[in-house]
């Protein structure tokens, strides 16, 4: 299950690997998807529709469908306010990003674009959301931002947000997503659509200054004064990233030592370091395409890095390096709610049921209570914009958190704000997140952690998806009683789409992949590599017996 290593790991990508933009491009306006192959058809996956012009999963007529079908959506819903409209820097999101407008203006839609053409982080497209909707219950905006998170160069992607202002949830973009593919399946009558410079020149299309109101307003989630006061020197990585030019924007304003260490912008990606599997990904997470910062670990005080569409953050650190997201995700829990004296008592912690048991313990000892909901942050946004979710986090590294005053930031993840907690951590402590998170470790165990994935075909992917406990032929996980077996989430009893399964001493969860053709197996053990890797082995035992079983207990079951 575990792939291997490819011997270009970390290291910069040669030609060959290279994706070719003029190729993407053209086959980006070329290609014709055929609606009756599933892999051509409109799919929101826990992050939007996203695919490849070159295999027909991402092209003009996808964004055309897409957008046609959130004007519906929105015109069905009363949605009338504007919509805040952004891009990465992804080859494929410019020409998308120009289709979505063309299709906005003809539908009439109040089209927010950014000053000067600036590209828009995920995050500052959540926040001019909740900007604007703040006291309203009338013409109320929501957003778009296309991109592919921190997928390859080749990739394109293309996510909803709603006027909660976080990741639309399965009932909208189902709702989207079946109305895209009938206008697929009709060649596209019915969808609207301007000329560009139309579009551009039409009088519901204005520009709105996402890097100005974002960044003046950071000082009140981050305490930016006390990293400038301790002269915290810091580094950041951008990636070549939608946030490349918020950076230097930040360090001017609140004074900050924040060196940017490329503000390279290639939709090659050439300068990334190669993942472990010897592809160009923009993963913060990721050791190997983290290589280039964690080199320069001892040249500040913390370093950090955010993907492309910069939700999701990576922290480095000159006494441990790269930290391992859910290690940052603990720290940043343990300081934020008992330095922000404004939060109350019953503000609450969350997570996501794969990410470490650690901060079950944590919300434990701090007297919060802790929302444990399944994969995708769209479970976070309510809370989040109630003010009554302090934190939430998921283990691939994306987070947010409520202003210092209790109300809300942001409703989708914000990889700027998470990366400068670390700067404030460290300013207010006298201590950098490692070791901090040692504390921890020392308080509460120190687990250790693992992922690993697994081809499975669609019919596989819906088995594993709707497996239950009694399918669970076993007692016991790695010498130990299993305490329970969990299909739907504690903290809001929605599906997991999967299965966790529970021992003292550590865990395991299995579900399928929202995004592609793989089952993944999340693990975690409180006693060691090798209990972890007896957790990992009767894991995959305990999944493939479980599928053998739906296999036969269904026709057609699992494709040889």
């Amino acid at each position: 299950m575990i792939s291997p290593i490819s011997p270009l790991a970390g290291q910069r990508a040669p030609p060959s690997v290279l994706v070719d933009v003029a190729a993407l491009v053209a086959a980006y306006h070329r290609g014709v998807p055929d609606p009756s192959t599933p892999g051509q058809r409109v799919s929101f996956g826990t992050s939007g529709h996203r695919g490849c012009s070159l295999d027909l999963s991402f092209n003009e007529r996808h964004v055309l469908a897409i957008t046609q079908a959130i004007c519906r959506y929105r015109k069905g819903k009363g949605i009338d306010g504007p919509l805040f409209l952004g891009l990465d820097t992804h080859a494929l999101s410019g020409p998308a990003y120009v289709t979505a407008l063309e299709v906005l203006a003809g539908n009439g839609v109040h089209v927010m674009l950014a000053a000067h053409d600036e590209f828009t982080p995920t995050p500052a497209i959540s926040h001019a959301i909740l900007a604007h909707n703040r006291g309203r219950s009338t013409g109320l905006a929501d957003g778009i931002v296309v991109t592919p998170s921190h997928n390859p160069p080749r990739d394109g992607g293309f996510k909803y947000n709603p006027p909660h202002g976080g990741p639309a949830g399965e009932d909208v973009t189902g709702w989207i997503q079946a109305d895209a593919n009938r206008l697929l399946a009709k060649n596209l009558e019915g969808v609207l659509r301007l000329p560009h410079e139309s579009a551009l020149r039409a009088a519901t299309t204005h520009r709105h200054d996402f890097l100005g109101a974002y960044v003046a307003d950071l000082g009140n989630v981050i305490d930016l004064d006390a990293i400038s006061r301790a002269g915290i020197r810091m580094g950041v990585d951008p990636m070549g990233g939608a946030g490349v030019h918020y950076w230097a924007a930040i360090a001017e304003r609140y004074r900050l030592e924040l060196t940017v260490v490329s503000q390279a912008v290639d939709p090659q990606f050439a300068f990334m370091p190669l993942d472990s599997d010897g592809q160009i990904r923009m993963d913060p997470s990721s050791a190997y395409a983290m290589a280039r910062l964690t080199a320069m670990k001892d040249s500040f005080d913390v370093a950090f890095a955010c993907d492309t569409d910069h939700d999701r953050h990576g922290i480095v650190t000159p006494t441990g390096g790269l930290m391992p997201p859910n290690h940052y995700l603990s720290v940043a829990i343990d300081y934020l709610f008992q330095h922000r004296e404004h939060w109350g008592r019953e503000v609450a912690v969350g997570k996501t049921v794969v990410s470490t048991a650690l901060i079950d313990r944590l919300a434990a000892r701090l007297g919060r209570r802790l929302y444990d909901v399944p994969t995708g942050f769209k479970w976070f946004a309510a809370g989040l914009g109630d003010g009554s979710l302090g934190f939430a986090g998921e283990e691939s590294a994306g987070a947010t958190f409520l202003r210092r005053d209790a109300t809300a930031w942001t409703t989708d993840k914000d990889g700027i704000a998470a990366a400068l907690l670390a700067g404030e951590i460290t300013a207010c402590l006298g201590r950098d997140p490692s070791e901090l998170y040692a504390d921890l470790a020392r308080e509460f165990g120190n687990p250790v952690a693992a992922r690993m994935e697994a081809p499975a075909n669609a019919a596989q992917k819906a088995q594993l998806a709707a497996l239950s406990a009694r399918q669970v032929d076993s007692a016991s996980l790695a010498g130990e009683p299993i305490q329970s077996i969990l299909t739907n989430a504690p903290g809001n009893d929605a599906p997991i789409a999967g299965i966790k399964v529970i021992a003292a001493g550590g865990w395991f969860a299995a579900r399928p992949s929202g995004t592609e053709d793989v089952y993944k197996i999340y693990a975690e053990s409180f006693l060691g590599d090798e209990h972890l890797q007896r957790i990992l082995k009767e894991a995959q035992a305990i999944v493939d017996a479980a599928l053998s079983g739906a296999r036969d207990s269904h026709q057609g079951g699992l494709d040889a």
